[in-house]
């Protein structure tokens, strides 16, 4: 979920919302080349796209924050509605005021889930089923947090939720049931509003034994390991300095990242050793992009629009080479 920025009242309203080492590139050669945009979306719809999930065969399935849908993206742009999640009578989500639809994660087996902020019940996780059944919940969070990333461990059965209200990172049992605090602190933590924006744990990713999450107010990175118990080590700051950090992907078996920053509307490399290159940028067709996914050497940005109010979208691109170290 990006940083919502201060607008008109008007505005307020509609918006309420490995891979093989590959030889490297000589510096003057760029990562991300051959961007497009694949599908353009309704903003006066609410089709603000905040997170994604690939499939194998190239679509994306896309969340539609604030019109609370699931949308599914065909290689060639096609778009359709998966599904949406059920309208709360007086939605009272932190900082976003509407109900609104933020991660999501896709099993091996089709089975898609999403994080629900609505401030009331209907705040957790949702699962739908493969088969196109209808959404439902399986597990609440608190009313007043606001569940923004989702990554789903298949191997221990856990998925993990990143609170951007509450600086707390949640477990949840895949097949549903009670939600854990597993990892909370100052570094996963917001600043206060104003003059920040009141989001800290953001976007949130697994690789190797840790959870790595964005923390949007602070611009860090955190590496959070994942000990033998399940339980979560102290986090490690692996970057700072990305102004408006939002969700982000792993472009080859290293730790390196690219990232999507809301502010300026660009994509950036950060490498292990913390240093940050931008890849992508508004001339490449990104309008406030809001996560990266990555499949093969396909780049995949979805963008939102809700600081520029222009054209929310969906820009694939193409990495020069692999990056399987650092």
């Amino acid at each position: 979920m990006p940083r919502f920025p201060r607008l008109t009242a008007a505005a307020t309203a509609a918006l309420a919302l490995g891979l093989l080492a590959a030889a490297p590139a000589t510096s003057d050669e760029p990562l991300v080349t051959e961007a497009r945009v694949s599908a353009h979306f309704d903003l006066a719809a609410g089709q603000t796209p905040e997170n994604i999930a690939l499939d194998g065969d190239g679509s994306a399935d896309l969340t539609f924050a604030l019109a609370r849908q699931v949308a599914h993206v065909t290689a060639d742009g096609a778009t359709s509605i998966r599904a949406t999640l059920p309208a709360v009578a007086h939605p009272a989500t932190p900082i976003v005021t509407s109900a609104a639809v933020t991660g999501i994660a896709r099993a091996h087996d089709g089975t898609l889930y999403v994080n629900y902020a609505t401030g009331t019940s209907a705040t957790g996780v949702w699962r739908l089923p493969p088969d196109g059944g209808a959404p439902e919940q399986i597990a609440a969070l608190p009313a007043d947090g606001l569940p923004n990333g989702l990554a789903l461990d298949e191997a221990r059965g856990m998925l993990y939720v990143a609170d951007s209200v509450r600086g707390t990172v949640w477990r949840v049992p895949r097949a549903g049931g009670t939600a854990a605090v597993w990892a909370t602190g100052a570094a996963l933590a917001p600043l206060p509003a104003p003059p920040a924006y009141g989001f800290g744990a953001n976007g949130i990713k697994l690789r190797r034994d840790a959870v790595w999450v964005s923390n949007t107010d602070r611009g860090t990175l955190l590496r959070i390991p994942v000990l033998q118990d399940g339980s979560a080590g102290p986090a490690e700051t692996r970057a700072n300095g990305l102004d408006g950090v939002d969700d982000f992907a792993f472009p080859g078996h290293g730790r390196s990242v690219l990232a999507a920053l809301n502010s300026g509307s660009r994509v950036v490399l950060v490498r292990a050793d913390g240093t940050v290159t931008t890849v992508l940028t508004e001339a490449d067709g990104l309008s406030h992009p809001t996560a990266v996914a990555v499949r093969g050497r396909t780049v995949y940005v979805p963008s939102a629009a809700l600081s520029t109010q222009r054209d929310p979208n969906l820009v694939l691109a193409r990495l020069r080479h692999f990056i399987s170290r650092g």
